[in-house]
């Protein structure tokens, strides 16, 4: 969206915000409930809005898709609920809406900084699916977008907000196990082929015009909506940044580092030959200077687990290592391997879950967004901190696709001397609707 029309709908929702008033009426009154929308139903959208509805003070009233499929999806989720949430198709026109307090984005990867950009310049609070940003340029820019609009970014790093796990991070830096300085990550799944796309005519059920929004156009082939999006780079960022993400940022989180000094990666599209751009088969190294390291394996295809889990991350360190199986357990081993802690947080997840890999432990992000809606907390993924994981996991697609080991800034992470790679950072965009401010 351009200049002159974000500074119109910013002026225009300035004037009419549903601002939060709790110490004059509290923040039980009925005047102040939180008031959502949400944008992308066809998985983890649906998913979103049921469980936001659930949240004591927290109605959803609009519901945004351009696909008719998924649009109901959201509707029969929200079956039974006290409000019935009005649809409006084009977040354009749903963000100048005065009467809701914030937006969730479950949309493709493609539309994720956009649409957060659009909530933040019309007023309104963000929960945004990781990743936060299709490349690098974006999620810098959302820090910049967050900050001159004054509203809140959450990302959906929900393993930020799992109270054992953020435990378990008081005990690491506490000496838990010594200095910690490696740290590895897993994703495997059993994805199927998605063959060679042919060009048909668009689904009368799709307006594929607003799917594409921000990208530049290209034309519409069967094997592209709903999921398979995630593979071509033109819409996608792969599997890094779809399920990479999450280990890749407890990685960060447990190990107290920010921006790497290099960044290497290895794979390629291995198991079957069809339209799937990006890698299948994946082995990331991301090093902080001489001291720490992280890795990431991802298997798309094959989906062997590690420790017998098909996700998670192991932290290694002078005095022990903890291990952790995806979702907020952990075990604790000494220098010999002895078990020394285990923890059970009593919720099931199954890792290859599209919609909520981990089950019911995602409603404490959902909460903790909400609460820091209210003024009674600060979210536990910020776009500050969810930028520097998800720019580990677009530099290790920029090290897989330009097949060069990357040296980076440790004060940004900016990618020094390599400018094949450093074209990367950011995309184009379709005309008039470029991502600035």
């Amino acid at each position: 969206m351009n200049r002159r029309d974000f500074i119109k709908r910013t002026s225009t929702a300035a004037a009419g915000l549903t601002i939060l008033d709790f110490p004059l009426s509290g923040k039980n009154a009925p005047s102040n409930k939180v008031v959502i929308a949400v944008m992308g139903l066809n998985g983890r959208g649906g998913y979103h809005a049921a469980k936001f509805a659930g949240i004591e003070g927290v109605e959803v009233a609009y519901l945004c898709d351009v696909e008719e499929g998924a649009l109901k999806k959201g509707q029969d989720a929200l079956k039974g609920r006290p409000r019935k949430p009005t649809v409006e198709k084009d977040i354009r026109k749903l963000v100048t809406r005065t009467d809701f307090d914030a937006l969730v984005i479950a949309a493709p990867d493609h539309w994720h900084a956009p649409a957060t950009l659009l909530g933040l310049a019309n007023g309104k609070h963000v929960y945004v699916e990781k990743p936060c940003s299709h490349n690098p340029y974006e999620s810098e820019l959302l820090i910049e977008a967050q900050a001159r609009y004054g509203r809140i970014i959450q990302v959906g790093s929900q393993r930020r907000s799992f109270p054992t796990l953020i435990q378990a991070v008081k005990e690491v830096r506490a000496g838990l196990i010594g200095d910690p300085y490696m740290a590895k990550s897993w994703y495997t799944n059993a994805r199927k082929p998605i063959g060679n796309g042919k060009s048909v005519p668009i689904p009368s059920t799709l307006n594929f015009e607003l799917w594409q929004g921000p990208a530049p156009r290209k034309a519409y082939r069967d094997n592209l909506v709903h999921y398979n999006w995630h593979w071509f780079w033109h819409w996608g960022t792969g599997e890094s940044c779809n399920n990479g993400n999450h280990e890749i940022d407890c990685c960060r989180w447990f190990l107290g580092v920010d921006f790497p000094t290099k960044v290497t990666s290895a794979g390629g599209r291995y198991a079957y030959t069809d339209d799937w751009e990006t890698p299948d088969t994946q082995i990331a190294s991301f090093e902080f200077g001489d001291k720490k390291v992280i890795t990431w394996e991802g298997r798309s295809c094959n989906s062997f687990g590690v420790e017998g889990s098909g996700r998670g991350f192991i932290v290694y360190g002078t005095k022990g290592t903890l291990v952790n199986l995806g979702g907020g357990d952990y075990k604790v081993y000494d220098t010999t391997n002895k078990l020394v802690k285990e923890i059970k947080p009593g919720l099931e997840i199954d890792p290859n879950d599209p919609v909520s890999a981990s089950g019911e432990a995602d409603t404490y992000h959902l909460k903790n967004f909400v609460e820091g809606i209210r003024g009674d907390a600060n979210v536990t993924a910020p776009i500050e901190e969810a930028h520097k994981s998800v720019l580990l996991c677009h530099l290790a697609n920029i090290a897989q696709r330009t097949g060069s080991a990357l040296h980076c800034d440790p004060e940004n992470g900016h990618i020094i001397g390599n400018q094949t790679a450093a074209a990367l950072w950011r995309r184009d965009y379709e005309n008039g609707w470029e991502m600035k401010f």
